[in-house]
C-alpha cells in the first residue's frame, strides 16, 4: 500500500499554558540530561522542534484527520511528543531503545500526571530485514535491539498516527516500514528537518 501527502497548513498560534509549562520542564530536562551524559553522549539524539510538532499536532486532532486515537512516537527519547499527543486526548505512548531515555521519559510524564507508557526497544519489529540501500555511515536507526511492542501489547498496525524525527539518511527505512507495518489508513507525521520541516503521510490501498 503506497504512502500519500496529505497536506497540512499549521498557522502559528499561542502555545496554551499547561503545554508552554511542560516543554519549559522538558528543555530543562534535557540540558541537565545532556550534561549528565556529557562524557558518554547518546549518539544520534537530538530533540525535536517540540512547538512545531505540537502545532502539527492540535491541527491533526482539530481536522480529525486520524480514523481513531491511539498514537505512537517512534525513538521517542524524553518522550515529550508523546506526552503533547496526551495531552491532546490521544491514547499516547512511546517506544525508545536507549534506557536512560526511558526511564527519564516515565518520569516526566508522572510529573505532569499524563497517563503515556514508554516500552524500551526498537521500533523496528523483531525480524524485519531493513535494506542496508537505506541506511548510510550517519545512520543511528537501531536494527539489532528487540522490539518494544510486546512490552506495550500493541503491534504498528495498532496505531491510527505515528510520529517519528529520522535522520535525513533514514527516511526512507522509516517511511519504509511505516508502509509495511502500519494500518491502512493510518498517519505518520514525520519531522524532516529544520529545511524540509514536517510531512503528514496517510497510508492508502493500492490502486486496481
Amino acid at each position: 500500500m503506497p504512502l500519500v501527502e496529505v497536506p497540512l497548513e499549521v498557522e502559528p498560534s499561542p502555545i496554551p499554558g499547561p503545554v508552554k509549562t511542560l516543554l519549559d520542564e522538558a528543555d530543562r530536562r534535557m540540558e541537565e540530561f545532556i550534561y549528565r551524559r556529557r562524557d558518554r553522549p547518546i549518539v544520534g539524539f537530538v530533540p525535536s522542534d517540540w512547538v512545531s510538532v505540537y502545532r502539527a499536532l492540535s491541527r491533526v486532532s482539530e481536522s480529525q484527520l486520524t480514523q481513531g486515537n491511539s498514537f505512537c512516537e517512534w525513538g521517542s527519547g524524553l518522550g515529550v511528543v508523546a506526552d503533547l499527543a496526551a495531552m491532546l486526548g490521544y491514547n499516547s505512548c512511546g517506544i525508545e531503545v536507549e534506557e536512560s531515555l526511558v526511564e527519564a521519559a516515565r518520569g516526566l510524564a508522572e510529573d505532569f500526571d499524563l497517563s503515556v507508557e514508554f516500552a524500551e526497544g526498537s521500533f523496528i519489529p523483531t525480524g524485519t530485514d531493513v535494506p542496508i540501500e537505506c541506511l548510510d555511515e550517519i545512520s543511528w536507526l537501531d536494527v539489532d535491539s528487540h522490539d518494544g511492542y510486546d512490552q506495550l501489547g500493541l503491534g504498528p498496525d495498532d496505531f491510527d498516527l505515528i510520529f517519528a524525527f529520522p535522520w535525513p539518511s533514514e527516511v526512507p527505512a522509516v517511511t519504509d516500514l511505516f508502509e509495511q507495518f502500519a494500518a491502512e489508513g493510518a498517519l505518520l507525521l514525520l519531522n524532516c528537518g529544520e529545511e524540509e520541516g514536517l510531512q503528514l503521510l496517510r497510508k492508502v490501498p493500492r490502486r486496481r
